[in-house]
């Protein structure tokens, strides 16, 4: 009989088909091969989500996550950094509450509308730290919402500190800001000599729109300006990043003058090429200049006139002396006439007086260049002839008080860059003034003019006297003007001669004073370059 015990368990695999079993088997594998992928998944996204977490634990920006009221789910370890809190600290914490009171109004009154693109978002604001002070933050936002209902689930945030670009950008905006309103013409150019900006001042001056147009470099500065530009200015910027000088702009009216500084632009962020010009309206100052020039030139003239007036007797006596020559011969050629000589007889007296005449007129010309009104223009000239002329105009004072005038020159000297009729005009004050000096003063006896290289291109020409000489404290004074021991004098000598000298590039000074007693000037001039040809007196 077959086992009929209610608890023995029925053979199902005797009651499975072959099939069924191997079906089965195949279901368990591809089962087990699930579940074993599905690890291995699991594993990788465990493994994602630590690498994950330690970029955003490892990066400089603040990484957090906010309930939709705005609290804190999640921050960062920048957190620490960038606003001194511990991240856990900020949980719980809604973030509105550190906001800006300002910024947060603004944010608070703008629309989603506005901020919103595809989840994301982005805004500038003010943060508060934990010590109190305020951080300027750049938050890129993205909302996260059920797919089904659309609700708001929580805003992943990437906040980083902008504030050197904030306080950079503001400084970049007060810069323009003076730049736009300056008075100087400020021009921006890139390497294809395209003017990109223009101040309001250039604007104006060049007849440009604010915005846009075509101006370049031609447009701006006249043709040989733009030469020196092109040829001299941006070379030199190129190689040493900077140059200043004067030019030229073109104007309504014509050319205007201006002191330009030519500078390359560096730094992140520009372009190779790109230069700045500044440039300074100089019309002003050079019209002060010439002003003061014709003014040094008429007080120039003005001493030089009263100088004439104390040589006044020299002048006589140089006059006096040919006129006297010809009116001798004049009458020696009449007697011969008289006594009925032949033509012949006449060619002596006749020469004498041509040469007389010539002699007298070279006078005359001298005097005359010596006291006409001009303008300082040094050039290239022998110093030994200007000595001479001083000394000839001076001579017969200095014979009339019985003082020496004596000239050594030491050879060979090179040539001087000065004006004639200006450093003749120094040193004749010089000479009177010596001359002053010496004339009641005991042992004066003579004043000597000397000159020596005292450099590669520098000669010194000294004039010294026997006089009291002048205290220490007295030694810059002199210069200034309407300084005068003498009471019918204006004071005025020594401040033109100083300016005089100071036009030819040079300079006069009171040398300091020795044991052997006087006043010693020394005038320094500049010597012609590369030129040593020597100079004798004649």
């Amino acid at each position: 009989m077959p086992d009929s015990t209610p608890n023995s368990a029925p053979n199902t695999s005797a009651a499975l088909s072959p099939e069924e079993q191997a079906r089965l088997i195949e279901e368990h594998a591809a089962l087990a091969a699930r579940c074993e992928r599905l690890e291995e998944r699991h594993r990788t996204l465990e493994t994602e989500r630590a690498h994950y977490r330690w970029l955003a634990e490892s990066s400089t920006d603040l990484i957090s996550r906010h309930a939709r009221d705005g609290t804190f789910l999640y921050a960062s370890e920048a957190a620490r950094e960038l606003l001194g809190y511990a991240p856990e600290e900020l949980i719980g914490v809604s973030a509105y509450d550190l906001f800006h009171p300002t910024d947060l109004a603004a944010l608070l009154n703008k629309s989603p509308r506005i901020y919103y693109r595809d989840g994301f978002y982005q805004q500038t604001y003010r943060f508060r730290a934990k010590d109190g002070h305020y951080v300027w933050f750049e938050t890129t936002s993205r909302t996260r919402r059920d797919p089904a209902s659309g609700e708001l689930l929580d805003i992943l945030c990437v906040s980083r500190d902008v504030g050197r670009r904030i306080r950079a950008e503001a400084n970049r905006e007060r810069l323009a800001r003076v730049v736009e309103s300056t008075t100087e013409f400020v021009l921006f150019m890139d390497d294809d000599e395209r003017l990109f900006y223009a101040n309001q001042a250039a604007r104006h001056l060049l007849q440009l729109p604010r915005m846009g147009g075509a101006a370049r470099l031609a447009d701006a500065y006249v043709e040989e300006s733009l030469r020196d530009l092109r040829d001299i200015v941006l070379p030199a910027v190129a190689r040493y990043g900077s140059w200043s000088g004067e030019l030229a702009m073109r104007g309504p009216q014509g050319a205007v003058p201006v002191l330009s500084v030519v500078m390359a632009h560096s730094g992140p962020g520009t372009e190779p090429g790109h230069v700045s010009l500044l440039n300074r309206d100089i019309r002003l100052r050079q019209a002060a200049e010439e002003q003061a020039r014709q003014h040094q030139a008429q007080i120039a003239h003005a001493n030089r006139l009263a100088t004439t007036g104390e040589l006044a007797s020299n002048i006589a006596h140089e006059l006096n002396q040919p006129l006297g020559t010809i009116g001798n011969y004049a009458s020696g050629a009449l007697l011969k006439l008289d006594a009925g000589q032949p033509a012949e007889a006449l060619r002596l007296p006749l020469e004498q007086i041509q040469r007389q005449v010539e002699r007298l007129g070279e006078r005359l010309r001298h005097i005359r260049g010596f006291v006409r009104k001009g303008q300082i223009r040094p050039r290239p000239m022998v110093l030994a002839e200007v000595v001479d002329a001083a000394c000839r105009l001076c001579e017969w004072q200095y014979q009339q008080t019985g003082v020496d005038l004596e000239a050594a020159l030491k050879a060979p000297l090179p040539r001087v860059i000065a004006d004639p009729v200006g450093l003749e005009q120094v040193l004749v004050n010089l000479l009177l003034n010596a001359l002053e000096a010496s004339r009641d003063h005991p042992g004066a006896q003579r004043v000597e003019i000397k000159a020596r290289r005292s450099g590669r291109r520098e000669v010194v020409l000294t004039v010294a006297d026997q006089g009291p000489g002048i205290p220490a404290d007295q030694a810059e004074s002199i210069f200034a003007p309407f300084h005068s021991n003498r009471d019918e004098g204006l004071g005025m000598g020594l401040a033109i001669s100083r300016t005089l000298m100071e036009a030819m590039s040079g300079n006069l000074r009171l040398l300091p004073h020795t044991g052997s007693g006087g006043a010693t000037f020394a005038a320094t001039l500049l010597a012609e370059p590369d030129h040593t040809a020597a100079m004798k007196r004649p």
